[in-house]
């Protein structure tokens, strides 16, 4: 249950979503609706590009 409301939580604060068994500090997917030179900018952390449309990133709040 807690994995369920802190991934609530951080979708709605920081633009991501979570994977299936995400758990508190894996990478998680930038939004697909933020254009990937965006996403460079606003996750500081980095951004890596799987395919065009599936885009990860570090844990903002880790």
């Amino acid at each position: 249950m807690l994995r369920v409301v802190d991934s609530l939580q951080l979708t709605a604060y920081h633009k991501v979503a979570t994977p299936a068994n995400w758990e508190h500090g894996q990478d998680v997917v930038v939004s697909p609706s933020i254009p990937t030179e965006e996403a460079k900018t606003l996750f500081e952390k980095g951004v890596k590009e799987v395919k065009p449309y599936l885009r990860l990133t570090p844990d903002p709040t880790a």
